[in-house]
């Protein structure tokens, strides 16, 4: 819980990656607070106080993935609304014409979004969850130290430097 606080106001795609890879871990231990608690938090070091809350925000979230139907894939209707108001600030930083930056990055990522979506059959699927997904796909990948294509590291890195602008933006817009 602490860090997800710390992660959404510092930066907001850092969080989204982090709740998504939150969302796997809760799966991972069955959506089961009990098992959480024993086998998962009970590492941390955390004092009473914090073990308590920890598991009580992990034992809330699993609910609410029961409640959504995200137990087994999908996310939680509080990571969409964020990237769809991040879907909106991309937009909105489109076409603003005093973002030449921003919409600089976005042109040089725009064919590494479009052959992900291409590949993976999302083409439906807003271009902003397309960067988010390779970014976690790619982190997963690194957690599992599985080699990395120079092309995928390409990709990644003009998406991560796109994503990064947005967060800053985001963060700008809500100073």
């Amino acid at each position: 819980m602490k860090i997800a606080k710390q992660l959404r106001d510092s930066n907001i795609a850092e969080y989204l990656l982090y709740m998504w890879q939150l969302e796997d871990t809760l799966r991972a231990f069955g959506c089961d607070a009990d098992r959480l608690r024993d086998e998962y938090v009970s590492r941390f070091g955390l004092s009473d106080e914090e073990r308590r809350e920890e598991v009580q925000w992990f034992a809330d979230l699993c609910t609410m993935m029961r409640e959504e139907g995200v137990t087994e894939h999908g996310h939680l209707q509080m990571n969409k609304g964020t990237l769809d108001l991040l879907t909106d600030l991309h937009l909105e930083l489109l076409d603003d014409p005093k973002q030449p930056f921003y919409s600089a990055a976005y042109y040089k990522a725009l064919p590494f979004i479009v052959e992900l979506r291409a590949k993976s059959g999302h083409t439906g699927q807003p271009e902003l969850e397309s960067c988010f997904e390779a970014l976690y796909g790619v982190m997963l990948l690194r957690v599992q130290q599985k080699a990395i294509s120079d092309e995928t590291q390409v990709a990644i890195t003009h998406i991560s430097h796109l994503l990064a602008l947005l967060a800053e933006a985001w963060k700008k817009s809500r100073s």
